[in-house]
């Protein structure tokens, strides 16, 4: 059975000192935040935002997550949700855009969300809704396993038309045919649509990731504006009968354009958006851009925006705090520098793929088999290109995937497996990762990028990649 309730275990006075920087707009921190919170706060109650819930939107708030605390900023100030397209249901099923864009969890969804959401509606909330908040529509909905990929992965279904169809609403011919070798939910019965299953994306620190340069959005790229993504969302995930009006799609986009997400507090490493600390964390940071273009800075700023943390011997700081910020230290410079061998041949770093102003699909290897992590839950799909086609890089022409990624839109084969990443803001509080939920910490997430690319990291420097990756 799923917990209801997650709390705190921590003694009163503690927990008032908690309430009191969880409602602060820059939380104070204690002198060993290593002794007074480790450990100590893991277990927060994670709410949920319901739709027409009716009360303000508010400049800021701050969530306890399993490594800290997640701060999300309201750039614009408090915005009123009454009739608030976001905020109010405008389909059938009653859900709205804040059902799977929770600010609890950096405003996408966290497994623990869901799980407690489950137990505490006996999964009636519009979350769960058969279309596409169960493995499949025609399953028995009143029972977990029904919704097991959501319960457990944080998925949800996604169904394509196939062949793809174009922006233009032109059939797309495509290069490869594609037939279903496992179908564990019974959801590719219909040859006309391929259902694939993905993780709710980060609607927060978008001024980064969709810019009105024609960046595509979605896993798979499909939409090009934050305007036609809400549409496609309504029609599809809340079962709109015809889409919003220009006036409730900008009022979408204006929402989503002013929200930031990031980690605010670390149980070890304090105060991370503290007065002279790096420029890159913080909410706040990212709001103001002073981190330099991008979320993630190019890896050389990437590694000066830490230096007021490299003379950590002269601070007075405590020693486990010193010792989490030296392993965030390595981290970054680890992040930064340290060159593998990229599937191609090509040689990388990890900020090779997750720099400014990348945002186009990669096939990293986390849906194509054999670098895919086995997942006898999900659909699996035989591709096979076409004589005259390209073939996928790596894998040939002949290969099996549990989701064709960006190859659904474009209906290429060399493009079967490529998905846009996700930005890195707020991780701690959102887990699991990559698009189709298999990995369920970072440290399974640096797992998969070592054995994929033969790095070779050593069991500290994973520790080092994971303590860096948990503070953003």
């Amino acid at each position: 059975m799923y917990a209801s309730r997650m709390f705190a275990i921590v003694s009163s006075v503690a927990m008032l000192a908690l309430g009191a920087a969880l409602l602060a707009q820059q939380p104070r921190v204690p002198a060993d935040p290593g002794r007074a919170l480790e450990g100590r706060y893991q277990l927060t109650y994670y709410p949920w935002w319901d739709v027409n819930r009716g009360t303000p939107f508010p400049p800021s708030m701050a969530f306890g997550d399993p490594s800290g605390q997640l701060r999300l900023l309201n750039k614009s100030g408090e915005v009123q949700t009454t009739d608030h397209p976001f905020f109010t249901p405008l389909g059938s099923n009653g859900r709205a855009c804040i059902t799977c864009h929770q600010p609890a969890s950096a405003m996408s969804l966290s497994v623990e969300l869901i799980r407690n959401r489950w137990a505490d509606t006996n999964g009636k909330d519009p979350l769960f809704a058969a279309v596409d908040g169960s493995n499949c529509p025609d399953l028995v909905q009143d029972k977990e396993e029904s919704h097991s990929l959501l319960l457990e992965r944080g998925l949800i279904r996604i169904a394509l038309p196939w062949p793809p169809v174009a922006a233009s609403g032109q059939r797309v011919t495509p290069d490869f045919r594609i037939d279903v070798v496992r179908d564990p939910n019974g959801c590719n019965k219909n040859p006309t649509s391929i259902s694939v299953y993905r993780r709710p994306r980060v609607v927060a620190n978008l001024q980064y990731i969709a810019l009105p340069t024609g960046d595509t959005l979605m896993a798979d790229g499909r939409e090009r504006t934050l305007q036609s993504q809400a549409t496609s969302a309504a029609l599809t995930h809340e079962q709109v009968s015809a889409a919003q009006g220009l006036a409730q799609l900008q009022q979408i986009e204006d929402f989503e354009r002013q929200l930031f997400v990031a980690q605010q507090v670390d149980v070890l490493g304090g105060l991370l958006a503290e007065p002279g600390g790096p420029p890159l964390l913080g909410a706040d940071n990212v709001a103001r851009g002073v981190s330099g273009v991008g979320a993630v800075p190019a890896a050389g700023n990437l590694i000066a925006s830490f230096d007021p943390w490299r003379n950590l011997s002269a601070t007075n700081l405590a020693i486990r705090q010193r010792s989490f910020r030296e392993s965030v230290l390595r981290g970054v410079d680890l992040f930064a520098s340290r060159e593998f061998r990229l599937a191609d041949g090509k040689q990388a770093t990890c900020a090779t793929c997750h720099g400014p102003g990348i945002n186009h699909p990669i096939d990293i290897g986390t849906t194509n088999q054999p670098t895919a992590k086995e997942s006898p839950e999900l659909p699996l799909f035989r591709i096979t290109c076409d004589a005259s086609a390209q073939p996928h890089p790596q894998l040939g022409r002949t290969f099996l995937t549990q989701d064709p990624g960006r190859a659904l839109i474009t209906g290429k084969c060399a493009d079967v497996g490529s998905i846009l990443m996700q930005q890195f803001r707020g991780l701690t509080a959102r887990a699991p990762y990559f698009a189709n939920g298999s990995a369920r910490d970072l440290t399974e997430v640096v797992d998969f990028f070592d054995r994929r690319f033969k790095i070779g990291f050593t069991n500290k420097e994973k520790q080092d990649l994971v303590s860096f990756l948990s503070i953003l």
